[in-house]
């Protein structure tokens, strides 16, 4: 910035003109006011005088006339008025005639009403006579210009003079004559003269000291500490904060500005050096940044550069950017710059180029107007970011990203893509589409409960969306066809999104065969189950058969029936026939073929059913079944039929295990399984126990394995506790076997209660 000048002009120069006028007209109005003053004590000084000597004169003449009258008066009077430097002196008798005068041509003379001397009293029509000597007095010049001091002195009649032997006049007059004194002033205009000019002189000197006071006082007490703030301040404007300023002497307001400034001068140091550091820091920021950056004109011109820009395009100052950034020889068609020039605003774009080492570059511009104190764009600065990795880095993830959609494409396990918060299918692979038999646009954008049967199912499913791994779900076609599913769900990130990641095993086919497997052995169980099954109907079929051979008998002797025992009959007859009719609808449902279904499931009754179609069995074997059931038990989720199928395989492995030991020959081994039922910190338990053979520790971990099987061949199929460790699984539950200390196993299973249902 230029350094502003103004004209010097002496601020004692400035300060005295103004203070010296004020002196000047101060000390001309005090030299006016006292020679005014000493005019006016000269004048009445006089004045006092010439009133004695008219006293003085009246006194002499009344004496004179009243006992010596008219003897050498004359000669008296002109004597006085010489001794006195009288000018004039006259006596006017009443009617205006001079009886006396020092001028001997003027005696018996008559005064004019129109003369000086007359006008005093004569101003009007009636004479007035004035007692005050200020009313009496004049002050005039002569002809010859000679200042000269008049008083009119009234001779008043006295009764002396009335009475008076010489002349006589009357009593009723009250002047009988007037004194008229004229006297020279020449001598106090002298005096006056003299004053005036001494006052003058006086005046000047007061002027002259006064202003040489006030300059020295000014110069020492302002100027010169002003001068020394001014070169300070000049030091520190070119940024030298270090002087050899101490304390000031004076204790004033310059003092304290001298204080201010070099106080002043410390803080601007002070902020000084921190803009020094920060330009450093920020000029280091600038040649450090990775990015480039430019300074340009309005002409395209590189005014300023960073060290990144330099080191990639080694430019020199006055390089038009075009030939420095991409070697052209005019400015490019579509210019950032140019449009920032134009409308003011930043702007942003993305380049190509070549490199002086014939390489392609790739970078992103951002541009920003910079401007002067008036708001006119004057330069353009320009920033770029090379991007020429990362274009080939995305040419990289570009084909990564087809190997990539390939893969998923070519996955063989349907995997949807869907919205975490909405449940909306974002994509699917080509396996989910050939699946569910849905195309593309059927499906993507669609809420992920078109797969489900139900809304309660898809409810079910959210509520768990948080679990990993979700077994055996049912799922639809498009055609309406049911699919058994296994679902694996993770949170990825896809799009910058968190999306949910949702891959689909079809276990239909394994459902099937499942169900096949459950349903052999279901077949496998009614079979081990026809003899108990055939001694269960033998009892109510020999009841039935021994009642109507009695109603026979009696109708064919022709003999009447007690109503009692007929009644009696009946009754036996039909619970037989409802025992019989409930055994066999009972092994019909059994045997029926269903689907997987979790519902509220009191174990203690599923364990009573599938004792029913046993019980006639173990009877038959001898084997004694001790029951110790909690009532109060629980409800869980499990398949009842199912349950039930798992619990007669257990009774079925307990009977032949407990027979294999007595045809052993052991002696004195009971026979006999114990059923028990309890519930332990939201799990309930139930066990078969039984006084067998025992499991071999060695088979332990094989005993759930299919087709694997301990009894001898053709009495067992290995798929009772196999198809019963997967029904315990499938009920959330789990099965575990351990021996007996006094011989035996026992099975033990264990499940979670419904915590949502009433038992």
């Amino acid at each position: 910035m230029e350094k502003r000048t103004l004209q010097k002009k002496g601020l004692v120069f400035k300060l005295l003109i103004p203070v010296g006028l004020v002196l000047f007209i101060s000390i001309f109005l005090w030299s006016r006011v006292t020679i005014n003053i000493q005019e006016k004590t000269l004048i009445e000084k006089a004045v006092s005088d010439v009133d004695k000597f008219c006293n003085t004169v009246l006194n002499f003449t009344w004496f004179a006339m009243l006992h010596n009258p008219n003897k050498d008066m004359l000669d008296v009077l002109k004597s006085m008025s010489e001794y006195n430097r009288i000018e004039t002196i006259r006596l006017y008798d009443a009617h205006g005639k001079i009886k006396f005068s020092n001028n001997s041509k003027e005696i018996h003379s008559f005064a004019e009403k129109t003369d000086v001397a007359c006008k005093t009293c004569h101003f009007g029509d009636t004479p007035v006579m004035k007692t005050d000597i200020k009313e009496r007095i004049r002050i005039f010049e002569s002809p010859e210009g000679e200042l000269l001091l008049g008083i009119i002195n009234p001779i008043l009649n006295e009764p002396g003079c009335s009475t008076a032997q010489c002349h006589y006049h009357p009593s009723d007059a009250k002047k009988i004559g007037t004194l008229d004194v004229i006297v020279s002033l020449k001598s106090i205009k002298t005096a006056i003269g003299s004053i005036k000019k001494l006052s003058a002189w006086t005046a000047v000197y007061l002027f002259t000291v006064l202003c040489l006071t006030i300059w020295f006082c000014i110069s020492r007490l302002v100027t010169n500490p002003i001068n020394k703030l001014i070169r300070q301040t000049d030091l520190i404007g070119k940024g030298t904060y270090q002087n050899d300023f101490t304390t000031p002497a004076q204790r004033d307001e310059i003092g304290q500005l001298s204080l201010a400034i070099n106080d002043m001068g410390e803080k601007i140091k002070t902020k000084q050096d921190e803009l020094n550091k920060q330009k450093d820091r920020y000029q280091n920021l600038f040649d450090q940044v990775p990015c480039t950056i430019t300074v340009q004109s309005r002409d395209y011109k590189l005014i300023e550069f960073n060290k990144e820009f330099s080191k990639k395009f080694q430019p020199e100052y006055g390089d038009h950017c075009y030939s420095a950034y991409k070697n052209l020889s005019q400015k490019c068609i579509n210019c950032p710059v140019e449009r920032t020039f134009t409308d003011g605003q930043s702007h942003f774009s993305e380049e190509s180029g070549i490199n002086k080492d014939g390489t392609i570059a790739h970078w992103f511009v951002k541009t920003a107007p910079l401007k002067d104190e008036s708001g006119h764009i004057v330069a353009a600065m320009e920033m770029s970011i090379d991007i020429s990795r990362r274009k080939r880095l995305e040419g990289i993830v570009k084909d990564s990203e087809r190997k990539y959609q390939a893969i998923f494409e070519s996955i063989p396990n349907p995997i949807f893509i869907l919205d975490m918060d909405r449940y909306i299918i974002l994509n699917c692979n080509n396996s989910a589409l050939n699946l569910y038999g849905y195309t593309k646009e059927e499906i993507e954008n669609k809420d992920f409960s078109i797969l489900f049967p139900t809304a309660e199912k898809f409810k079910n499913f959210k509520t768990q969306v948080q679990k990993p791994f979700h077994e055996r779900l049912v799922h639809l076609k498009k055609t309406g066809e049911t699919l058994y599913v296994n679902i694996w769900v993770s949170p990825a990130e896809f799009t910058e999104q968190t999306v949910l990641l949702v891959t689909v095993i079809d276990i239909t086919l394994s459902i099937e065969t499942e169900q096949q497997l459950i349903q052999a052995g279901k077949m496998a169980t009614l079979g081990e189950m026809a003899t108990g099954v055939a001694h269960e109907l033998n009892q109510p079929l020999s009841v039935i058969k021994t009642a109507s051979s009695f109603i026979s008998r009696k109708l064919k002797k022709n003999e009447p029936i007690d109503p009692n025992i007929l009644n009696t009959l009946a009754e036996e007859i039909e619970n037989h026939v409802d025992r019989a009719s409930k055994i066999t609808n009972h092994m019909r449902l059994f045997g029926r073929k269903s689907d997987f279904s979790k519902e509220p499931v009191n174990i203690n009754d599923t364990l009573k059913r599938a004792f029913d179609i046993f019980s006639q069995q173990l009877k038959l074997r001898e084997i004694t079944v001790r029951w110790e059931i909690d009532e109060n038990l629980p409800l869980i989720l499990a398949d009842p039929v199912r349950l039930e199928q798992v619990f007669i395989n257990l009774l079925i492995n307990a009977r032949d295990a407990i027979v294999a030991r007595a045809e052993s020959q052991e002696e004195g081994v009971p026979r006999q399984i114990t059923i028990t039922t309890s519930s332990h910190e939201e799990m309930v338990t139930a066990s078969i126990a039984d006084t067998g053979t025992g499991i071999p520790t060695e088979l332990m971990d094989k005993i759930f394995e299919p087709f694997f099987t301990t009894k001898k061949v053709g009495e067992g199929t290995g798929l009772g506790l196999s198809i019963s460790y997967g029904i315990i699984r499938e009920s959330g539950g789990d099965i575990s076997v351990k021996n007996n200390p006094q011989g035996g196993a026992v099975f033990s299973l264990r499940f979670k209660m419904d915590k949502g249902r009433a038992k």
